[in-house]
C-alpha cells in the first residue's frame, strides 16, 4: 500500500544516509524501523512487579559500597 508522509528535510537526510551506510534502501531502512517499533512497544511496558537483591550489613556503622565490593559480594553469570 502507498502512503504519504511528512518528513523533516534533515530527518529524510539523515535517514538516506542511513540507507547508504547500511547498504539498503531507505524504504527496507523505514519498513524495519517501524517493525522495530511496533515490536518494541510490548517490550517496553514495565513489569508488575520486580524485587531487587538486598545485601544486609552486620555493622552498625555505615557501609560505603563501591563497584569492586559489590562484585567481590554477589555472583555474577
Amino acid at each position: 500500500m502507498r502512503t504519504t508522509i511528512d518528513i523533516p528535510d534533515e530527518l529524510l537526510k539523515a535517514a538516506k544516509h542511513k540507507a547508504l551506510e547500511d547498504d539498503t534502501t531507505l524504504r527496507q531502512l523505514i519498513l524495519e524501523s517501524l517493525t522495530r517499533a511496533l515490536k518494541g512497544d510490548a517490550a517496553r511496558k514495565p513489569a508488575d512487579h520486580f524485587e531487587l537483591p538486598l545485601i544486609h550489613s552486620v555493622r552498625k556503622d555505615t557501609l560505603v559500597l563501591d563497584n569492586e565490593t559489590i562484585y567481590d559480594l554477589i555472583d555474577f553469570p
